[in-house]
């Protein structure tokens, strides 16, 4: 239940589009994105350095995702929890900390001799999920506090659009070096960004907050004591599903779905996964604008859902012949997707200020922790539906999961931020 505007103001924090913390922000997520999506990029070239067959690079590398995205899913409750405790700022420099150190870790893999190199690979990108779990969340709810609501669609989709590029850098980092020096890469680039983060000023919103002794600030546990919140709660991470399933099973999984389709030529999972953050990138520079001109945030997600939807029918059953046509629609269904920052936005403007960075913290992870279960159904229908109509079903429930949350889910767009949930 939402409690009305905070009683005591401080000096207004509103700054402009370009203003030092939303190019952090950015810059942060930009991090963020290259350490994310690095290991899905070197999935196959590194597993096979680690001498593995193509069926063990399927099952342990699904393995390993899946350790990544548990510690997502752990890291989101954490790093929200501490974001709305501690301040939006104390979680920006935790996650990086943490995030940095294990990507340099995991340039070590093939120098380990002390455990199996599959096991520590899947342990660092466990320790690397909790600590990438933080970035997104806390800066979209910075971004989102410290921006006037007239322009907090555009502000969060700038960082969202900037910070996809990491993608295309991670690619081309493995391309022209190798995956180990990807890792070093990604690490150093934490470290560097720490620097940056010295001079960003905390949410003005926050910190009115934490002068309000008798104001419970991020409990977790509430989203579920609430029928309302729990609902609101529910549909922000159903909104996110699509998005994951693009990613995480099409762009992840691309060379066996190439080969499914009868595709001679070889489909690299980490150039599928580039094109498809390129049209991410667009369609998240896209998707803010497309909000403040539909003076909705619900209609721009459906337009965009609606896009993803058409091109993953398309890249399963029209059956498409080479592997150019198959990057062309992650290409074109990265743009669907698109709109992973608003979803975010979403999820900031659903909660007051003592929860919202819980909440726009956790729903991300939540859906990406949903990978998941996602792999585990398309690994475990595969062998009796084969590997296009089990893509097919997880597809099918992520979309209806999706456009149902969108669908019933208070509007947001103009909405005022300065309250608190009781």
């Amino acid at each position: 239940m939402a409690v009305p505007t905070l009683p005591q103001k401080t000096e207004s924090t509103e700054a402009g589009l370009f203003s030092l913390p939303v190019i952090v922000a950015a810059l942060g997520y930009f991090v963020d994105i290259y350490d994310l999506l690095l290991f899905g990029i070197v999935r196959v070239p590194s597993l096979q350095d680690l001498g593995l067959t193509p069926d063990q690079i399927s099952t342990v590398g699904a393995s390993i995702l899946n350790w990544q995205m548990g510690g997502l899913l752990l890291g989101g409750i954490l790093w929200g929890v501490l974001g709305d405790k501690r301040g939006r700022l104390s979680v920006l420099f935790g996650s990086i900390v943490t995030y940095s150190i294990a990507n340099i870790a995991c340039g070590f893999i093939k120098n380990v001799t002390f455990m199996d190199p599959t096991v520590y690979y899947a342990l660092m990108r466990f320790v690397a999920g909790i600590g990438l779990a933080g970035e997104l969340g806390a800066g979209i709810t910075l971004v989102s506090e410290i921006l006037p609501k007239e322009k907090r669609a555009v502000g969060t989709s700038l960082v969202a659009g900037i910070g996809l590029s990491g993608a295309v850098v991670a690619y081309f980092t493995v391309k022209y070096f190798d995956w180990q020096m990807a890792f070093f890469v990604g690490g150093g680039l934490g470290i560097g960004l720490l620097l940056l983060r010295v001079g960003v000023v905390e949410s003005g919103m926050f910190k009115n907050v934490t002068e309000q002794d008798h104001v419970s600030r991020g409990d977790f546990l509430s989203f579920f004591t609430n029928a309302n919140r729990l609902g609101r709660y529910l549909r922000c991470i159903g909104i996110g599903l699509p998005t994951w399933f693009v990613i995480g099973i099409l762009a992840t999984f691309s060379n066996e779905f190439g080969k499914a389709l009868g595709i001679t030529e070889e489909v690299q999972p980490g150039l599928a996964i580039m094109w498809c953050y390129v049209g991410l990138a667009v369609g998240d520079l896209a998707s803010g604008f497309i909000s403040q001109a539909m003076a909705s945030r619900r209609k721009a997600v459906m337009l965009l859902m609606g896009v993803a939807l058409v091109f993953s029918l398309v890249y399963l059953f029209v059956g498409i012949q080479s592997a150019t046509a198959l990057y062309g629609l992650c290409l074109a269904m990265g743009f669907g997707i698109g709109y992973w920052a608003m979803f975010v936005t979403i999820g900031a403007e659903q909660f007051g200020t003592n929860l919202r960075a819980t909440a726009a913290t956790t729903v991300p992870n939540m859906v990406r922790g949903l990978v998941i279960p996602m792999t585990l159904t398309y690994q475990a229908l595969k062998p009796s539906l084969d590997t296009i109509n089990s893509g097919a079903v997880v597809g099918l429930i992520s979309f209806i999961l999706g456009f149902y949350a969108i669908l019933t889910i208070p509007e947001t767009h103009g909405k005022d931020l300065d309250y608190l949930e009781e």
